[in-house]
């Protein structure tokens, strides 16, 4: 049986701390091969997005077909995608592939970097929200990308949260988490919307150093159900083991900004 491969479909960041860097980095950190589709180039640092040059949609198709060519590909994670014209195409390929093959899709709905760039442009928003969420297995926003996709105020209690995170399955997600790093407390709380509901909670971390923390949350439940596991157990061990990159993050000391978190904070760096 060959070890399990995820796949990144998502955008580059040149400064190695999320997008397509994260999500391999995440997958290996976590005993998975990981494979690449890049979606666009960003010049990125932790300060700032200074560029995105998107890549052409048939580059994108052929990177995926390239792939699944000869790749046994267990589980897919979607971040960053840009334009509507990339997520048609990814979300029409994927749609042929999945007829056949029906593998867990891993949606991260990309829109705003942590510097505070845009990253998602306006008309795309309804594309992602109509072509690839019902494709998702596992939908995985913060509370100000779910309230952009339906179009409401972020949410503020758990309440709503439940409330927005249903409003996002009814859109075809078989699960959603609601991811709370931006709500406010002491206490940072997650909760999985789905056949299984999971509340997640952890001690929210004082440091600058989450920039990736989406993509790498993602990815980690991209490699557990790559490994075979339910997503409950996914989602639950993902979000244990970001909690310790993030807690190991100031050890890295990578760039004058948000710097990353340590994906591999349980095999090196710190003392």
């Amino acid at each position: 049986m060959s070890h399990p491969i995820a796949l990144t479909i998502a955008g580059s960041d040149s400064g190695g701390g999320a997008g397509i860097q994260a999500d391999l980095k995440s997958f290996s950190a976590l005993g998975v091969f990981g494979a690449s589709v890049i979606t666009a180039i960003t010049a990125q640092n932790t300060r700032t997005v200074a560029a995105v040059e998107a890549v052409s949609p048939a580059m994108v198709v052929a990177q995926i077909d390239a792939v699944f060519g000869d790749l046994d590909i267990r589980a897919i994670k979607i971040g960053m995608l840009g334009g509507p014209d990339v997520i048609t195409a990814v979300a029409e390929r994927l749609r042929a592939l999945l007829e056949t093959n029906p593998i867990p899709v891993v949606l991260d709905p990309v829109m705003v970097a942590k510097s505070g760039d845009a990253l998602l442009p306006e008309d795309s928003v309804a594309a992602l929200r109509d072509q690839l969420i019902p494709l998702a297995t596992v939908l995985t926003p913060n509370l100000p990308e779910a309230a952009r996709l339906l179009g409401l105020a972020p949410a503020v209690t758990p309440g709503q949260m439940a409330e927005q995170g249903h409003a996002l399955s009814r859109l075809g997600a078989a699960h959603v988490l609601m991811k709370g790093g931006h709500a406010e407390g002491e206490t940072c709380t997650d909760l999985l919307i789905g056949p299984h509901p999971l509340t997640l909670t952890a001690p929210r971390l004082a440091t600058r150093n989450t920039h990736g923390t989406g993509c790498s949350l993602s990815s980690g439940i991209a490699a557990g159900l790559a490994q075979g596991m339910t997503v409950p157990e996914a989602v639950t061990r993902a979000h244990r083991w970001l909690q310790g990159a993030i807690a190991a993050a100031d050890d890295l000391s990578v760039g004058l900004g948000h710097g990353p978190v340590h994906h591999f904070h349980a095999l090196w760096g710190r003392s």
